[in-house]
């Protein structure tokens, strides 16, 4: 295939429309500069850091990498001016923002210089980002694991919509891990994808390899959407799922919920290994993910298989 260029590579300065996606205690400076060196654009997850644990994972990117890189940031985690504050010190060239209002930080970002892109679930929030002035939107479906949006719209339902919706470029996401996904939402009007559950299986990513494994033995629905009343989130089903989905259908309270939840469970379960009380966020697609390897290869895999399915959409593997 020849040189491949469009709204996306331009926008980040990458070879490939290939954004690792900045999941909790996964993406660490280590994935991030291996999928940006690959040619992709790699993204470290602040959302499980404390500032001054993301301004060490930034300075060790830098020394990893020359290839641009990004930080993905949810807007409602407490000390967010602080993760802003050592955004612009270390002049973090992209931001990936996520679950909050854009309009708050948008146009501070961009007043550094800094791209700025946000994450929806929905035409709605969409249009409200754009408006907001982001660069792009990354638009998620229902089937992406973690935390996801109320409205339960898949992927390829809801990436034309975005894309009717909207001018500036648009990214997929959720349920893409392999390439010929990539051309599928594509071919749907996004202009690049960001993949979050393929990366968390590679060798960089730093969350615990009791998890990897759990996610490569994982099979079709192995993974379910919970906790739909605080803030839903799509987890393998183990021993905490069930306690929470036996409390969640026999009515208990939001606070009780909370409590099951508590403030570490994600730790617990990605990060620690916990497979049976922790909370272990991945998505759908876990069930096409066979194997742990660099994220290089998997950059690599991503794209030969996209320039197959250009070439010959109907092409199967021997």
């Amino acid at each position: 295939m020849e040189q491949f260029t469009n709204r996306i590579t331009a926008l980040f300065d990458i070879k490939y429309p290939i954004v690792q996606a900045g999941m909790i205690w996964a993406s660490g400076w280590k994935l991030a500069s291996a999928v940006s060196n690959a040619g992709g654009l790699g993204l470290i997850g602040a959302g499980s850091m404390y500032p001054d644990t993301l301004l060490e994972h930034i300075k060790k990117c830098k020394a990893a990498t020359d290839k641009p890189f990004g930080v993905n940031l949810p807007l409602l985690y407490p000390d967010v001016d602080k993760h802003i504050g050592y955004i612009i010190e270390q002049k973090i060239p992209i931001v990936f923002t996520s679950a909050g209002n854009p309009k708050t930080w948008t146009s501070v970002l961009k007043a550094e210089g800094i791209k700025v892109v946000h994450v929806v679930s929905s035409a709605k929030f969409a249009l409200k980002s754009q408006d907001a002035g982001v660069d792009a939107i990354v638009a998620e479906g229902f089937e992406a694991g973690g935390h996801n949006g109320r409205e339960e719209t898949t992927t390829l339902c809801l990436i034309p919509q975005v894309r009717e919706a909207i001018h500036i470029p648009l990214i997929a996401a959720g349920g893409i891990a392999t390439g010929k996904a990539m051309f599928a939402t594509m071919a749907l009007g996004a202009e690049g994808v960001q993949v979050g559950s393929r990366f968390v299986c590679s060798n960089e990513a730093s969350s615990h390899q009791n998890f990897k494994e759990a996610i490569v033995k994982a099979n079709e629905g192995d993974t379910h959407l919970s906790l739909k009343r605080l803030t839903p989130v799509r987890l393998i089903k183990n021993k905490f799922f069930q306690i929470v989905a036996e409390a969640e259908n026999r009515g208990a309270a939001n606070e009780e919920l909370l409590e099951l939840l508590g403030r570490a469970r994600a730790k617990l379960g990605m990060f620690e290994g916990d497979l049976d009380e922790g909370e272990l966020e991945i998505g759908q697609v876990s069930g096409l993910i066979h194997d742990i390897k660099p994220a290089a290869e998997i950059v690599e895999d991503l794209w030969k298989e996209f320039c197959e399915a250009i070439e010959n959409p109907f092409y199967q593997p021997k």
